[in-house]
């Protein structure tokens, strides 16, 4: 009896986990990132690659917080969000506290990882991205410009949906 109650406790657990994750992309909101892969070179050993997103820096004059900004702290970032590939995501603010987003605007959980004079570095949880073996970014026919389309579900869990990679006439 204690057996079955174990497997169906993981079944459950594997189910929600996997459940959540198509929610997500379901039922969140969809926004656009301007990124970079930091080191395509790795990709020669794994199938991962670590991306650098633009709203990862933010200027420490963002900061909407009860005291200064401490590494480590869970934040919540503001980004003013229009849901097209043209439109890339912009910070418009970074909170100590959950908020409500505006219209045109999304909230995105994030981390404190460096405290700057005039900057802070953020980290979302979402700078891994597995790359198929047929992807151009594994063959190396890429720009350093990529788009990621991200999918931020109303109870905070974000994940990639999508790669987009832009033509060198098109980087910025």
């Amino acid at each position: 009896m204690l057996l079955r109650l174990l497997v169906a406790a993981q079944v459950l657990y594997v189910l929600g986990v996997a459940g959540a994750g198509y929610a997500t992309t379901a039922y969140g909101q969809h926004i656009w990132l301007a990124t970079s892969p930091v080191d395509l070179h790795s990709l020669q050993y794994e199938s991962f690659v670590r991306l650098r997103y633009a709203a990862a820096k933010a200027p420490l004059t963002a900061w909407h917080g009860a005291g200064p900004p401490q590494r480590r702290q869970a934040v919540y970032v503001l980004l003013n969000a229009v849901p097209s590939p043209d439109s890339l995501a912009t910070v418009a603010g970074v909170y100590d506290k959950t908020l409500s987003p505006g219209a045109g605007q999304a909230v995105l959980r994030g981390w404190v990882t460096d405290v700057y004079s005039r900057t802070l570095g953020l980290r979302y949880n979402l700078e891994r991205y597995y790359v198929p073996g047929d992807s151009p970014l594994r063959l190396g026919k890429t720009s350093p410009a990529v788009r990621v389309r991200v999918s931020i579900a109303p109870w905070g869990q974000a994940r990639i949906e999508r790669v987009a990679l832009l033509p060198a006439t098109a980087a910025r």
